[in-house]
């Protein structure tokens, strides 16, 4: 894609501070960081959505998120623990338009938060549950 900023970095037409590349995936810190170490792991190949994403590639971005947060928690940042995000589509919260997996550590007082909605908490009865697990079952 020629206009997305993801694919200008794996092709080192824009700069990137890169802390890995293999064949299938790209890791570089953010440049607007929640906090001191945050980076992205994307795929190699275009992809917008992860409907269209390789699954291999989408296995080795985890792999590889699986290795930067051991990292980042050997004491390179203050790091008490690790997130893992991936915003899919514009409602999820995604931006740029290129799976991309953020991997970024967390400290006590670090005041990122998620905002959960008004119904977070409520449990749904047994019943709903199973009727919606059939549907995606069936769906896959």
């Amino acid at each position: 894609m020629e206009n997305c900023i993801f694919c200008k970095i794996i092709a080192n037409q824009i700069p990137s501070s890169r802390v890995y590349s293999d064949s299938l995936c790209t890791a570089f810190l953010d440049i607007r960081p929640v906090n001191s170490g945050h980076l992205l792991v994307i795929p190699n190949e275009h992809s917008s959505f992860l409907s269209g994403l390789d699954p291999e590639a989408g296995a080795q971005m985890f792999r590889v998120a699986q290795r930067l947060a051991a990292a980042l928690r050997s004491g390179v940042v203050p790091c008490d623990g690790v997130n893992l995000f991936l915003a899919d589509g514009e409602v999820a919260g995604q931006e740029i338009f290129h799976v991309h997996l953020h991997v970024f550590p967390r400290f006590t007082g670090d005041s990122f938060r998620l905002h959960f909605g008004a119904r977070y908490g409520e449990q749904p009865a047994k019943a709903d549950l199973d009727a919606l697990a059939e549907r995606i079952r069936t769906a896959l």
